[in-house]
């Protein structure tokens, strides 16, 4: 059996082909029938149910006894607000959102030129690579890797396996507070990484963002790439620092 042929990619293909279809506006209030839905992806019908169990579970959607399934209007993409003290784990808790973390992958690397300046180190110092998921009620929002110094952080990776955030996983190792330095923003095609990790469709759009933390007396901690997935998240740039 291949990965097309697979239950569970088969579910989760309808689920994000119905996310998709919410968020361009090719479904309006109610989802079409059951039977139209299994024929438009190619499923039977249970694979359609447990693709719109789980989208209800999200909050993206409603089930009303005698009237059908209908979309939570307020629920199609979760707002993320980008200021300097961005914190994923609060921003969805003040949403009623469940935030967790899942680490990925976590290696020591080099640094190489761009990340030296970017963390105001020298080049080929040991860097903490993590590569991580950020998630709300069970859904994959977004993937990162951020670089963390070795030196610094030596515990980084088992905190953040432990605390699935890295907020608490720098007050593990001994930092406070920090505060958003930078952020750059772009729009992309999602990759083949992206379609594995945050189970969407091959043609999904992700926003990348580009930042750098630094604690209060402004030294860099961590380089942050963040790949949103646009149907899923808004991001909100709040005016709360003073111009430059």
């Amino acid at each position: 059996m291949n990965a097309s042929d697979d239950g569970i990619s088969r579910w989760r293909k309808v689920a994000d082909g119905i996310r998709s279809a919410i968020a361009e506006g090719k479904i309006g209030d109610q989802l079409p029938p059951e039977t139209e839905l299994a024929t438009q992806f190619g499923v039977n019908r249970h694979t359609v149910r447990r693709a719109i169990a789980v989208l209800s579970a999200d909050g993206l959607l409603r089930a009303e006894r005698g009237r059908g399934t209908f979309v939570n209007a307020a629920q199609t993409r979760v707002v993320y607000p980008i200021g300097d003290r961005p914190r994923f784990s609060e921003n969805m808790m003040r949403q009623s959102l469940a935030p967790s973390g899942r680490l990925i992958h976590a290696e020591i690397v080099a640094a190489d030129a761009t990340q030296a300046r970017l963390l105001s180190c020298s080049p080929g110092s040991p860097l903490h690579r993590v590569e991580h998921l950020a998630v709300a009620n069970g859904a994959p929002m977004s993937r990162s890797v951020s670089l963390f110094s070795a030196d610094r952080f030596p515990g980084i990776i088992a905190a953040y396996a432990e605390t699935g955030s890295i907020t608490k996983a720098l007050k593990l190792e001994g930092l406070a507070d920090y505060r958003r330095q930078e952020t750059r923003l772009t729009a992309e095609r999602v990759s083949s990484r992206d379609v594995e990790l945050l189970n969407c469709m091959p043609d999904s759009i992700v926003l990348v963002s580009q930042a750098i933390d630094v604690d209060m007396e402004g030294t860099p901690i961590q380089s942050i790439v963040t790949r949103f997935l646009a149907d899923r998240m808004e991001l909100v740039f709040a005016n709360n620092s003073p111009a430059m």
